[in-house]
């Protein structure tokens, strides 16, 4: 008798679907789909042009580490661009101090950054990258001022300023 209820349990122990893996892994899904951006390089010219920090965040989505980027205190007015491609990504009128030593910024240039979803630490989060030239920028979160309500954490070596010329 108790070895028959011990397989039952058995069965009903082996029989459970756990949560994690009905997840959709995006990092291993992003890793198969190649996307189409307007401007494509090969990995090796990425390399040549790049900053090995700036290929390592831009190309393999690395994060730069906190409050090393000479961005952060940047109060000037003008544009942010893809340091990979110079595509306009962000205005200096969104940026915000969010305490969390990445460029924050509450609103892109529509149009010209792009979203997918990635689990690489376990929990979902909202990527976001150039358009262009698909280089990884950082991540979206729903925790920001107003009028968005969203903060975009942006590894600064994802960024190049260009001053407003007035």
């Amino acid at each position: 008798m108790i070895l028959r209820i011990l397989t039952v349990i058995l069965i009903v122990l082996t029989s459970c679907k756990g949560v994690s893996q009905e997840k959709d892994m995006a990092s291993e899904s992003n890793t198969e789909t190649t996307k189409e951006f307007p401007v494509q390089k090969t990995e090796a010219e990425w390399k040549a042009q790049l900053t090995d920090e700036e290929f390592y965040v831009l190309r393999k989505a690395a994060t730069e580490n906190p409050f090393t980027s000479e961005l952060l205190d940047n109060k000037k007015k003008g544009t942010y661009v893809c340091a990979a491609c110079g595509a306009p990504v962000f205005e200096s009128d969104t940026k915000f101090d969010s305490g969390t030593g990445w460029p924050s910024f509450y609103q892109e240039i529509e149009g010209n950054v792009a979203y997918d979803v990635d689990y690489k630490i376990g929990y979902k989060r909202t990527e976001e990258h150039c358009a262009t030239c698909g280089g990884h920028l950082g991540h979206v979160f729903d925790d920001g001022p107003a009028p968005t309500g969203k903060r975009h954490c942006i590894n600064g070596v994802a960024l190049d300023f260009v001053p407003d010329s007035k």
